[in-house]
């Protein structure tokens, strides 16, 4: 390789790491600014990873939940049963002052679910407002309140809405060790 090539090499890669270097400064400066939310940092506080109980038609089953900040902070991932074939992904964030949830259900569809205000700062409650690949005849999660009494435990209720009837799902969580 002559002096020529080398040189042209060198330029090449300080470009590209200039190059780079912008995108990643210019990045930060076009960030969204997210609402400050008593109830998003409440739900942030369950980052980690929980094992819990679910009853199923009268059985009590062991299931999990984690949860882990994602995107600078911007979104909470949670998921509900990871690892299993039924594992559910359901991520958290603001949408100006509104706290969302986008559920990424085993049904094959994404409702979208907002808060709603309520009187207790540690039940949080999220109802259907819209969703995807809900067809007329198939169900989907209409409502899930997230009850967070401490550091080590919460509990989840999931209600799946079909034929116009509500089915209620509660997990039972504490804080994996």
């Amino acid at each position: 390789m002559n002096f020529q090539e080398v040189f042209m090499r060198r330029r090449i890669i300080v470009l590209v790491t200039l190059a780079l270097g912008s995108v990643v400064l210019r990045a930060d400066e076009q960030k969204s600014k997210i609402e400050k939310s008593p109830a998003y940092d409440k739900m942030k506080t369950l980052v980690g990873s929980w094992e819990g109980k679910v009853n199923e038609g009268g059985t009590p089953l062991k299931t999990n939940a984690r949860f882990q900040l994602v995107s600078d902070g911007s979104a909470l991932a949670g998921w509900l049963g990871e690892g299993s074939p039924h594992e559910m992904v359901t991520m958290f964030h603001m949408d100006g002052n509104q706290l969302m949830a986008t559920h990424y259900c085993a049904a094959h569809n994404q409702p979208r679910m907002v808060l709603v205000n309520g009187g207790d700062q540690n039940r949080l409650v999220f109802k259907f407002k819209d969703g995807t690949n809900i067809q007329p005849d198939a169900g989907h999660m209409q409502r899930v309140a997230f009850v967070i009494d401490g550091p080590n435990h919460h509990i989840e209720e999931w209600t799946y809405l079909q034929n116009g009837k509500e089915d209620t799902t509660r997990f039972d969580f504490r804080r994996k060790q």
